[in-house]
């Protein structure tokens, strides 16, 4: 199988190579990663990744794609490492540069990269448990090849759905962030319990399991979620009346807010003017 490279080794990278590593999708020889902190170069090494300092050194010996999995103000450089090497390679042997950098747009990243078939992902951090929510836009040049090669490496760390990448932003505003939302619920249903008499390793266990299952519920049965709710709300029960006191605090309006102020906040990071901001997305 052709080897895979990846220019950083943070935790959202390394958590993607564990997970192709781990549905046999590459063995650990044929990944070759960079970073410049000595300690995540010996933890690459350590599971037997081909780690380097030299980001010219994971250009040359990619075969099938290379990750961008550096913070956005790195991403220059790393394109400036690509370009070097890539200079030197035909255009139709090149490997596929999957960008995993918030903010950084297809645009610019093109503009850096001229000629390069490039795939921009919007990944989670669920990805470290194998249970990732990924959204990725295909760039100008990337074919049908690129999309099925990124869907298979991205769906060995969870889900991962195409859209175009002017809706990458709410992406970011919905899976993005969204683990934050759903860890502040848990936090918050585990106090109930607690409230309400439950020791607190009890209550948060309860509380992260029934998130887990109720999310399972959606995404197996593929019913609609107020289908399932309403399965569990029997008239004048203890569910409705939870059920009207997280009404009656405004959650489903705050959850909504939290979606929109995210993706309003990623366009901005992304450079999108206000105006447009306002009169095409009404945010």
């Amino acid at each position: 199988m052709p080897t895979i490279g990846f220019i950083g080794t943070g935790m959202m990278a390394s958590s993607l190579i564990d997970g192709i590593i781990a549905k046999g999708l590459r063995t650990p020889s044929q990944i070759h990663c960079s970073d410049i902190y000595p300690p995540a170069r010996e933890a690459a090494s350590n599971k037997g990744y081909n780690a380097t300092e030299s980001n010219a050194v994971v250009c040359a010996n990619s075969e099938d794609a290379i990750f961008i999995a550096v913070k956005p103000n790195c991403v220059m450089n790393a394109c400036n490492d690509l370009n070097i090497h890539l200079a030197n390679v035909d255009v139709d042997a090149r490997p596929l540069v999957i960008s995993i950098a918030a903010g950084v747009t297809l645009k610019t990243l093109e503009t850096a990269l001229p000629g390069q078939r490039i795939v921009r992902v919007m990944p989670n951090t669920p990805c470290l448990v194998g249970e990732a929510a990924c959204g990725f836009s295909l760039g100008s040049l990337a074919t049908d090849a690129d999309r099925t090669l990124v869907k298979t490496l991205l769906d060995a760390v969870g889900l991962s759905i195409e859209v175009p990448e002017n809706l990458l932003d709410a992406v970011t505003g919905l899976s993005g962030s969204g683990p934050a939302y759903v860890f502040q619920f848990i936090e918050a249903l585990s106090d109930g319990g607690v409230r309400a008499g439950l020791p607190r390793n009890v209550s948060t266990m309860l509380a992260a399991q029934t998130v887990k299952g109720a999310a399972e519920m959606v995404l197996r049965t593929g019913k609609h979620p107020g289908e399932l709710k309403d399965g569990v709300t029997s008239p004048g029960g203890t569910t409705i009346a939870g059920v009207e006191a997280l009404e009656k605090g405004g959650f489903r309006a705050a959850t909504i807010s939290a979606v929109t102020s995210a993706t309003k906040r990623s366009m901005q990071l992304g450079g999108t003017p206000e105006e447009i901001i306002k009169t095409r997305y009404n945010l």
